[in-house]
């Protein structure tokens, strides 16, 4: 886990995290390589869909309102993967113009961009592993 995080609710509080910290003093291949990191993560967590969307067409699975919502839940969580993936890949090209000089771009606003995705990263994170605790849990059951 990337970043410390406690759960109110439903909503996710994130705590300060000394290694976030040092990440984002760090020079700007470190960042690089974390978001390219992240990429590799996300792209695992595609695979994992994949595998939960086969869980959840079985037909015990499918016909059962519980099982409709996982579904369900698993096509949100594809469809937030792609846009997190373009949100790395927009910082990448961020990076690329940053380190040609570009006009306008700051490497603050570079790493205050890398602090928010590192947030988005952790805070989705803990949701997808509760996603997965309610698919085990659901599918053993049956």
């Amino acid at each position: 886990m990337k970043g410390a995080t406690i759960k109110s609710s439903t909503k996710y509080t994130l705590l300060s995290n000394p290694k976030t910290e040092l990440l984002l003093g760090a020079g700007l291949d470190v960042l690089h390589q974390e978001s390219r990191e992240w990429l590799d993560t996300i792209a695992f967590w595609k695979d994992e869909t994949k595998f939960f969307g086969n869980i959840l067409e079985k037909r015990e699975v499918k016909e059962s309102e519980y099982g409709k919502m996982l579904n369900y839940l698993d096509k949100i969580h594809e469809n937030l993967f792609d846009y997190l993936t373009e949100d790395i890949k927009e910082h990448e090209k961020m990076l690329s113009r940053l380190e040609k000089g570009e006009k306008g771009i700051a490497d603050g606003d570079y790493r205050e961009e890398h602090k928010r995705l590192n947030e988005s990263m952790v805070l989705f994170e803990n949701d997808f592993r509760e996603f997965k605790k309610m698919v085990f849990g659901y599918v053993k059951k049956l």
